[in-house]
């Protein structure tokens, strides 16, 4: 419980962080999108308390507006993933016989299937060409990471459904209840829908911190949310060169991906010791 209790509370300050974000804009007189040449470089102070980046920007503000980016990526994404899992491992394991098959072997091919190449040649895709918004645009830049880590993240949650689905329908009080003549949809709802919610609860919080660290990687590659939309993964890309000479610009966008991702971490180790 402590484990849970701490997780969530680490990720619940960070979402309250996240938007609060305007509140402290205006408390601190910056605008985070606005670059400030004469103020690059400068170093944690009152006015700027985390710093400002290459171009005068303060840290702070982008960490907060990059959180919401990266937070509603990697939540849109794990509920995504979780959603065609889900739904495809219940199939499977409700069917049977050649849906099953089906199902898991498209699970096997896209396990089989080179992961970072292919995100990688995804996100650089243009989305323009099939009638979603272009790179570049904060909206269409977040719909398609999205889109691309839920193609992606369903397997795990896939497997683990169908696995937790046909060890109840295997059971006696669901064999009892199909004599007695309920309906499948019956069953399905009452019996085998709350023995999947454990373990793909965990899956899902394990998903949200994938997601996250999936669109950094991505956006520092340059291929994920675009400037001057602020990510996670962006803000340690531009800070990559500034290692020595500004470390607070790369510190403090690696100090929240690695707080989120614990904070993930620590939520889904509770949820299945719980």
């Amino acid at each position: 419980m402590k484990r849970l209790a701490f997780g969530l509370a680490l990720l619940a300050v960070l979402a309250i962080a996240a938007l609060a974000a305007p509140f402290v804009a205006a408390a601190l007189g910056h605008d985070p999108f606005a670059p400030d040449l004469f103020a690059r470089f400068e170093p944690p102070s009152a006015t700027h308390p985390l710093g400002t980046d290459d171009l005068g920007r303060d840290i702070l503000l982008r960490l907060l507006y990059g959180a919401r980016v990266s937070l509603a990526v990697g939540l849109a994404a794990a509920l995504a993933a979780t959603v065609i899992g889900t739904a495809a491992g219940l199939f499977a394991a409700w069917r049977g016989g050649v849906a099953d098959a089906l199902v898991m072997r498209l699970a096997d091919f896209m396990l089989a299937l080179p992961a970072l190449p292919l995100l990688v040649l995804l996100a650089a895709a243009d989305p323009s060409r099939i009638g979603l918004p272009a790179r570049g645009e904060a909206a269409g830049d977040v719909l398609r990471i999205v889109v691309i880590l839920a193609l992606f993240g369903w397997i795990g949650v896939a497997r683990l459904a169908r696995a937790a689905a046909l060890a109840t329908l295997s059971r006696d009080h669901v064999r009892a209840a199909r004599a007695l003549g309920a309906t499948e949809a019956r069953i399905l709802r009452r019996h085998v829908l709350p023995a999947l919610l454990p373990p793909v609860a965990v899956a899902t919080a394990l998903s949200v911190a994938g997601a996250i660290l999936a669109e950094s990687t991505l956006s520092f590659l340059g291929l994920g949310i675009s400037p001057p939309a602020p990510s996670w993964g962006n803000m340690l890309a531009n800070a990559q060169e500034l290692v020595f000479s500004a470390p607070w610009a790369a510190v403090w966008p690696g100090l929240a991906i690695m707080t989120t991702v614990a904070g993930c971490s620590l939520v889904a180790d509770g949820l299945r010791r719980r």
